[in-house]
């Protein structure tokens, strides 16, 4: 029998972690269409809205439905806009692990929302599913992740040569593909303890979603 998450929200002060919505299509599609996410991400490009209702519709959905993570649509709690996207993959449901990855809407950066947004979900993980590890893997130029892996408390554990496909362009030219390192960093449940005490939007709560 496969294991699932459950259907759920997580709150903080400051955002609520959902399930995507059909009426998120347009602004997810134009977050995935700007130049840092077209730059780390393997998303198609262009990003049509298309390919932002059939993730929303079916494929972030069947992650859940067939155990191997979660999708969270990232909002602010007083606006209900998009901030942008939190992801569980790679589940492993027997020795409880799982990886991360995060996306935030170009208007939203330099708010700290992507620490906060992986720091409650790194806290749902460990305390109510009773999972044991939680990985993130950066490319090696992206600086910004790095620093976001830090904030909430991760080790890194080394270097994956070679392993992944960033993009890249010259003065508003073509997109290039290059191959570049991964950094592989780990999250254990005891490396939550003091981690976020400075970080604004302190952890709320979880529930299940109708």
């Amino acid at each position: 029998m496969t294991s699932t998450f459950p259907n759920v929200s997580i709150s903080t002060e400051r955002l609520v972690l959902r399930p995507f919505e059909e009426p998120d299509v347009p602004a997810f599609a134009d977050m995935m269409n700007d130049e840092l996410v077209i730059a780390w991400t393997s998303a198609p490009q262009p990003y049509t809205e298309a390919h932002a209702r059939s993730w929303i519709t079916e494929q972030a959905p069947a992650e859940r439905t067939e155990g191997r993570g979660i999708v969270f649509a990232v909002t602010e709690f007083l606006t209900q806009r998009l901030v942008g996207i939190v992801h569980l993959k790679n589940t492993d449901w027997r020795i409880r692990s799982s990886e991360i990855s995060y996306v935030i809407a170009p208007w939203a950066r330099g708010e700290g929302y992507a620490s906060e947004a992986a720091l409650v979900t790194a806290r749902w993980l460990f305390n109510d599913q009773k999972f044991e590890r939680l990985e993130l893997r950066t490319a090696a130029d992206n600086t910004a992740s790095q620093q976001v892996a830090q904030k909430i408390g991760c080790i890194s554990e080394g270097v994956l040569r070679g392993a992944w496909i960033a993009r890249t362009r010259t003065d508003g030219g073509p997109w290039t593909e290059v191959r570049t390192d991964l950094i592989v960093w780990s999250l254990l449940p005891e490396d939550l303890e003091g981690v976020g005490d400075q970080l604004p939007g302190g952890f709320t709560s979880f529930g299940d979603w109708n």
